[in-house]
């Protein structure tokens, strides 16, 4: 993006990286978030700027464009599509049976998931990382592939069943992973939990804004191969963004990804963006 000419803006979220650390579970609600894109944006002299994310950046990105459009001069999301709240808390409706749970209710008890994940950071990430990509092989409903972003055995831990990759994929170089073991190291899991904890809170607050629609311009794009899409309904939801979201230009399948769009097709993800914001004639 710099290269393009653009001014590209890369911050920690809260509770990652060098990003301050609060240890009240509600401090990570979503509308925090939006709170510190404003606050950074005022920081740094930013009338207005266009938001990228992917995963929980693409839920803080359509919560920031509803809620402050005057600021949000467009949205790239990532992943995650825009969706109204639900008509029940989620906590309410996520699975769970006698043997395992829905991974959103495995993280809702402190420090369980941090156990886990703190114990051997490498390891944690390498698993993770390489089981929501496109080389972990192909997701369909049902057919058994380990997925992290979804039922987690009550005895064996989200981590157990994923694979631990012999070779790094392409798109991950050692000196990457080790950046990143460095900044969990740093930081641990507890901040990036939270945004998990606060999900029946944000249920709670994003009401205020039910029904009100993106009116800003977007850009969707997601991974042909994202294990997102392999929760029911949530291609149909997709399909029917733009009824909420007016402004969508268009949304874009990534062929051979998955759901690390940015790291694993970056190429196309650039060109995408490029696109997307040449499109908006008054950027600079």
């Amino acid at each position: 993006m710099a290269e393009a000419g653009y001014r590209a803006i890369a911050p920690d979220l809260r509770g990652y990286g060098g990003t301050a650390r609060p240890q009240e579970q509600e401090a990570y609600s979503i509308y925090d978030g939006v709170g510190d894109v404003i606050g950074l944006l005022d920081a740094l002299a930013i009338e207005d700027a266009v938001l990228v994310g992917n995963d929980w950046g693409s839920t803080l990105a359509w919560s920031a464009a509803q809620a402050r459009p005057d600021r949000i001069r467009g949205v790239a999301a990532i992943g995650v599509p825009f969706m109204d709240p639900a008509p029940l808390p989620p906590s309410s409706f996520f699975p769970q049976n006698e043997e395992a749970l829905f991974y959103t209710l495995y993280f809702q008890q402190q420090g369980v998931a941090e156990a886990e994940f703190e114990a051997d950071i490498a390891l944690t990430l390498r698993k993770i990382l390489f089981a929501a990509s496109f080389d972990a092989g192909p997701r369909l409903p049902g057919d058994g592939t380990p997925n992290p972003f979804s039922m987690v055995s009550r005895q064996d831990g989200l981590l157990g069943p994923l694979p631990d990759p012999a070779v790094l994929p392409s798109w991950l170089s050692e000196a990457d992973l080790q950046n990143y073991v460095a900044a969990f190291t740093a930081s641990g899991f507890m901040g990036p939990l939270n945004y998990y904890r606060n999900l029946d809170a944000n249920w709670r607050l994003q009401r205020a804004f039910s029904g009100r629609r993106i009116e800003v311009p977007v850009v969707y794009m997601i991974g042909q191969q994202d294990v997102g899409l392999s929760i029911p309904g949530m291609r149909e939801i997709i399909a029917g963004m733009r009824d909420s979201v007016p402004g969508l230009r268009r949304s874009v399948f990534i062929e051979e990804c998955g759901h690390w769009a940015p790291q694993e097709q970056p190429e196309q993800v650039n060109d995408i963006l490029l696109e997307f914001l040449g499109e908006l004639t008054d950027l600079p």
